[in-house]
């Protein structure tokens, strides 16, 4: 399969197993696991997936869509980061790691 049919759109339906879907998007820049989809097939929060018998196949379409979904919103620098990292020190609001046990610096 060619990555440029991909990108087009024209193999929206093709369906693939699971360690070729992740490897579809960990080279489309989602980094996944077979694991990871496993995991997520039994837990949920996975992209969807029909069987052939007993084995997951994942169409292109849903798991571009799938991995799409899960990107936060663009920003311009880490002070716009809304996901629960950045961090309140001594009243201000800092997206560093909290240094309580490091050593002080002189």
């Amino acid at each position: 399969m060619r990555y440029d049919e991909i990108l087009t759109g024209s193999a929206g339906d093709t369906l693939l197993n699971r360690k070729d879907a992740a490897d579809l998007l960990t080279r489309m820049g989602f980094k996944t696991s077979p694991a990871t989809l496993a995991t997520k097939a039994s837990r949920g929060g996975g992209p969807t997936y029909q069987c052939w018998g007993k084995k997951p196949l994942y169409r292109i379409e849903d798991l571009m869509a799938w991995a799409k979904a899960r990107l936060k919103k663009p920003q311009q620098s880490t002070s716009e980061r809304d996901d629960g990292h950045a961090t309140k020190l001594h009243g201000k609001v800092s997206n560093t790691r909290n240094t309580d046990n490091a050593p002080d610096r002189l």
